[in-house]
């Protein structure tokens, strides 16, 4: 399964290396108290909160790798 802005963040974070992509970018994003609201939204809906410290160029960072991950 690739990853991509429209991929569920319970989805990557429930696989290991892409979860480790996310941390590596966003430290301390996967343990974060209310990550569990943002659970059912993609990666791109995530993006337009500015409280989530995703900007467009920490997105596409993450999207690369995200794409380097074997299914």
């Amino acid at each position: 399964m690739a990853f991509t802005r429209a991929s569920l963040v319970k989805d990557i974070l429930a696989n290991p290396a892409a979860r480790a992509v996310v941390e590596r970018h966003l430290p301390g994003a996967t343990n974060h108290p209310q990550i569990y609201e943002a659970m059912y939204m993609t990666l791109g809906e995530v993006a337009t909160y500015p409280e989530s410290g995703l900007n467009q160029q920490k997105l596409q960072l993450i999207l690369a790798d995200l794409a380097q991950i074997e299914g």
